[in-house]
This record gives C-alpha cells, sequence and structure tokens, in this order.
C-alpha cells in the first residue's frame, strides 16, 4: 500500500479511535473519578485508565503488527522493536480534567522511523478534534488551521517555573498569556494562530508531543529541540538516558529564531 494511503487510513483509524476514548473520558468528567498518583506526584484516574485500554484494544486489534508507546502502560519500545508505533495520551491534561477544566484532550499519534505519520487531538469538552497527516495540511473539525502571522505583540505562554528564567528583554517585547497545563493542547493553540509560540520545559514525553507535533508542523510551524532540531520519537535519549526531551520551543518564523536564542541562553538549553 503507498505510504500516503496508509497515513490516511491510519488517520481514519486513530480519530475513529480518539473519538471512542474521548467519549469515555468525558463520562467520567466532573464526575468525581477514582484518582492515584504515580511516581513523580502525576495524577492518573480511572479514566485515564478506562481510555488508555479503549485505545489499546482498539488500535492493536486493528493494527496488531504496530508497537505501543503510552503515558499508562508498560514501555515496550526496546523490547518490542517496530516499524510503526501507536503513541498515546490517553488524556493529556490530567490536572485540568480532575479540576473541573475543559482543557484536555485525547492524544493520538502514529510515527516510523522517529516521526509522527498521522495525528490526532480529541477534545470531547470543547466539541474540538484536530487532525493532521504528512504534506495533508491540518484542520480542525474540517477546517484548514494555520500558524498566526507575523504580526507583534506576539502571544507566548509557558510553564512559570520556566518563564521566570528568561531575558526581561524578551519578556517585555512579547504578551504572554497564561500557560494551559495540556502540553498538547498548548501546542495547538500555536497551530490555529490561538498564541504565536510556546515553551516546553524539560522532561516531557513523547505522549505529550507527537501528534501535536504534526498538527503544527502541517499549519506552517515546528517544534524543535533547544538546538533547532526537529525531535525524533521512539528512541532513547542519549544524554538522559531515558525517552523524556529537553527543553522544546513550539512556534514559527522569526518568533521561533527569537525563542531559541532565549532557550539558549538559560539553563533550559
Amino acid at each position: 500500500m503507498p505510504e500516503n494511503n496508509q497515513n490516511r487510513e491510519d488517520l481514519e483509524l486513530i480519530r475513529e479511535a480518539a473519538e471512542g476514548a474521548g467519549r469515555i473520558a468525558l463520562s467520567y468528567f466532573k464526575q468525581a473519578p477514582q484518582i492515584w498518583m504515580k511516581t513523580g506526584n502525576s495524577p492518573v484516574t480511572e479514566a485515564d485508565l478506562a481510555a488508555d485500554k479503549y485505545l489499546k484494544d482498539m488500535l492493536l486489534t486493528a493494527r496488531p503488527d504496530y508497537g505501543w508507546i503510552s503515558e499508562e502502560t508498560h514501555d515496550e519500545r526496546a523490547a518490542s522493536p517496530r516499524q510503526r508505533f501507536f503513541v498515546v495520551d490517553p488524556i493529556d491534561g490530567t490536572r485540568a480534567f480532575i479540576e473541573g477544566s475543559d482543557v484536555w484532550c485525547v492524544s493520538v499519534a502514529v510515527i516510523e522511523n522517529g516521526r509522527p505519520v498521522a495525528g490526532v487531538l480529541d477534545c470531547p469538552a470543547r466539541g474540538e478534534i484536530l487532525t493532521a497527516i504528512p504534506d495533508g495540511g491540518a484542520g480542525q473539525n474540517g477546517n484548514v488551521i494555520r500558524v498566526q502571522a507575523e504580526m507583534p505583540p506576539f502571544k507566548v505562554a509557558g510553564p512559570q517555573a520556566f518563564m521566570k528564567h528568561l531575558p526581561e528583554r524578551f519578556l517585555q517585547a512579547v504578551e504572554t498569556v497564561p500557560n494551559v497545563a495540556s502540553l498538547a493542547y498548548r501546542i495547538a493553540m500555536v497551530a490555529r494562530g490561538d498564541i504565536a509560540g510556546t515553551f516546553v520545559r524539560p522532561n516531557s514525553h513523547d505522549w505529550d508531543l507527537a501528534a501535536a507535533d504534526l498538527i503544527l508542523s502541517e499549519a506552517g510551524g515546528k517544534v524543535l529541540t533547544a538546538d533547532g532540531k526537529a525531535l525524533t520519537y521512539g528512541v532513547r535519549n542519549t544524554s538522559k538516558g531515558d525517552y523524556r526531551h529537553g527543553a522544546l520551543v513550539a512556534a514559527s518564523g522569526l518568533l521561533m529564531d527569537n525563542m531559541l536564542n532565549v532557550v539558549a541562553e538559560t539553563a533550559f538549553g
């Protein structure tokens, strides 16, 4: 099967799966779901686990030869090398979900050779579905989305603990906006022009990024490492000794260059 057809078929599959998982998660939303704390003081709810099980059952039944990478499942990358992997976060923005905020989403991507080839963000509490495949453009609810035109003032987001380390000259030149806990959704906001860029603090994971990365790329922006390189998914970070990423920037145009320069000046670079 030609690659572009495979990507489109995979996109339809993961979109259907993400929508189903979104309905499951939404059934727990604002219903006081059971919560546990994982290593690193990160919460997980029964909604995360139910959505993850649904996604794994559906996706691996349809594509049993694909690998599986998920926040809520044992990591099998090293033990099970595959050509393609599903990369899943059943609820990106679990803290927001717990707090009753509607800014959370189901994130599902397919990666091949270290890059995403299909990506979906399903945000059921907001009625938003964002999709992308390489060279196919990015869309939300059937409408094409694009990054913000290069017209200041630039709205920039990022975790407060990260932003406070940035040079004052940069902060004065942009309009900082409140951070959104869901990293995938924050990158989607860049893709559709709500904001011009966002910083990503170190230690994000493939499941936080893969779908949103592709959506932003197809909308005219990029997610880059502190040294200006595209991310590689599904492989171990040799400097960290695990699969986490370092400091990242999501933006486009000259703002991307300025944000990369700022990151290079800080301890996060």
